[in-house]
């Protein structure tokens, strides 16, 4: 199973069209929201840190408003509070510093006993920085200078980035889920209308099963314009075909006609002649005729089940084995007939005719007082199987009868079709021959038939 699978995902060329066009669906799927989704992943988070960086823009500013100098006691104060109880709150992550660079330094009570890191900045400068307990912070810094302090100031003021990356994580998730949902939707949307654009193909398919089984002659044009096309053009060529078989079976049935009348002519003539001479002449218009009987029965066959429906076996042989009936009661042989009315095979009448007319004539030429002629169903096929008392075959004889194809009455008198030509039915209807020892004791011949019961009776 594996490796039917790795085969299947490996030979692309084996694909339907179906399969072909959600794959291309899948990989477009799979390649644009995952962009899309870092694409709109990203921007949130730039537009989510720029608005956290002015909000702490805005406290550094009330910092530096709130900054001032005690001249009479020489420090630094502030005048009042942020307004923000975090501030106060012991490492609560919400912190402010200001800072000369030396011993000089007013924190937030947040702070308590700790301190921000302090680098030389240029303008104001946002980063990330570890807090007093190792958590990330956003902190804002710039330098100042206040009238009447002797050296620059640091100003930082620094939140815990817990709460931007939280907002930025639960925009990714709800965004991941969206995309999830999105690609969902749209690969179900695409599969529909895959589905529904390749409908007059799958109908196109039908009807050309339809036509292979025999349950139809034609495909049906009503399609879009350019599988109504198409299908206009196949039901050309399955036209064109028939003909064409008609015309070859006429032309070997008129051409049959034709050559019975100089082969009876000459049969005539050579009745004058000498003995020895008439025998040889007899020998080789029996040689002709023969060949020309073999030659034109291959012509005439239908030429497959291709262009063929299903034809009733039990309807379709009826003419022949009654004949054949009479013909064997003349001769005192019983005929037995097991056939099931209801068995169907997708064969030309024609073509079925001969070749149980075949096989039952030879059948009747061998038997010394019985003939059963059977038909049944086995694995979906149909078996037809005629068996004779005669002397049969050896094993030997029967296989080299259907390596050379020839006659099952090759030592008896008059003329048939032979094995070659039954066998080459079989072939064309993708059907197979057998000879074998029959139960009444002479030779069986079996024909297995692609077919089965009619269609809705089971």
């Amino acid at each position: 199973m594996k490796a039917r699978l790795r085969a299947w995902l490996t030979r692309p060329a084996g694909w339907t069209l179906g399969q072909r066009l959600l794959a291309a669906a899948l990989a477009l799927v799979l390649v644009v929201l995952p962009l899309a989704g870092l694409g709109l992943a990203y921007n949130f988070r730039e537009s989510a840190t720029a608005a956290f960086d002015q909000r702490l823009s805005s406290l550094l500013q009330v910092v530096l408003a709130d900054l001032g100098y005690d001249a009479q006691h020489d420090q630094l104060t502030m005048t009042r509070s942020l307004g923000d109880a975090r501030f106060e709150r012991v490492f609560s992550g919400w912190y402010w510093q200001v800072t000369d660079r030396h011993d000089t330094a007013l924190v937030s009570r947040s702070l308590w006993d700790q301190r921000l890191p302090v680098t030389t900045v240029d303008g104001v400068s946002v980063r990330n920085i570890r807090g007093p307990r190792g958590e990330l912070l956003r902190v804002i810094e710039r330098d100042v200078r206040l009238p009447g302090w002797p050296r620059p100031l640091h100003v930082s003021v620094a939140v815990s980035r817990e709460e931007l990356d939280a907002e930025v994580a639960r925009f990714e998730w709800l965004l991941g889920l969206s995309l999830l949902a999105l690609g969902a939707l749209l690969l179900g949307g695409l599969a529909l209308q895959i589905r529904w654009g390749l409908a007059p193909l799958r109908r196109l398919h039908a009807d050309l099963e339809r036509v292979e089984s025999g349950a139809g002659e034609r495909l049906d044009t009503r399609l879009p314009g350019e599988l109504s096309e198409l299908a206009g053009a196949m039901n050309e060529v399955l036209e064109r075909d028939r003909r064409l078989i008609e015309r070859g079976r006429s032309a070997a049935g008129n051409l049959a006609h034709a050559l019975k009348t100089p082969v009876s002519v000459l049969r005539t003539v050579s009745e004058r002649l000498p003995e020895a001479q008439r025998r040889q002449v007899h020998d080789e218009l029996g040689r002709i005729d023969e060949a020309v009987r073999h030659h034109l029965a291959r012509a005439s066959a239908a030429g497959g089940s291709t262009l063929t429906g299903r034809v009733r076996v039990g309807e379709a042989v009826a003419p022949v084995v009654d004949g054949l009936a009479r013909l064997a009661g003349r001769r005192g042989i019983a005929l037995e007939r097991e056939l099931d009315p209801e068995l169907t095979v997708r064969m030309d009448p024609q073509d079925l005719q001969e070749l149980v007319g075949n096989l039952l004539d030879n059948a009747l030429r061998w038997a010394r007082s019985r003939v059963r002629l059977s038909l049944h169903e086995e694995a979906g096929t149909v078996v037809l199987c005629i068996e004779d008392d005669g002397p049969g075959m050896t094993a030997e004889q029967r296989r080299a009868a259907l390596a050379r194809g020839a006659r099952l009455d090759e030592h008896r008198s008059g003329s048939g079709l032979g094995l070659a030509i039954v066998e080459d039915l079989m072939g064309l209807y993708g059907g197979s021959l057998s000879l074998e020892t029959a139960s009444l004791g002479g030779l069986a011949a079996r024909a297995v038939l692609p077919g089965g019961r009619a269609p809705g009776r089971r």
